[in-house]
């Protein structure tokens, strides 16, 4: 059984990893890791993936509904 067939634990968490918002997401992790997850420090950070997030999710959004239903 190779790497490819295990399946994370959680399935999001496998496609974080492709994610145009995965620098950002490392980032809120290191911070919290740093500071022994002191949340408020790391708030920036936070704001900063979350805001890439809308953002991937606005863009998603968009070119499913510029592909026709009937296509």
């Amino acid at each position: 059984m190779g790497l490819k067939d295990v399946t994370p634990p959680y399935p999001s968490a496998a496609r974080i990893s492709d994610s145009q918002c995965y620098p950002q997401y490392t980032a809120s992790l290191k911070c919290l890791e740093e500071f022994s997850s002191d949340k408020s420090k790391c708030q920036e950070q936070f704001d900063v993936y979350k805001e890439c997030k809308k953002k991937e999710r606005e863009a998603r959004l968009e070119r499913n509904r510029n592909r026709s239903l009937f296509s």
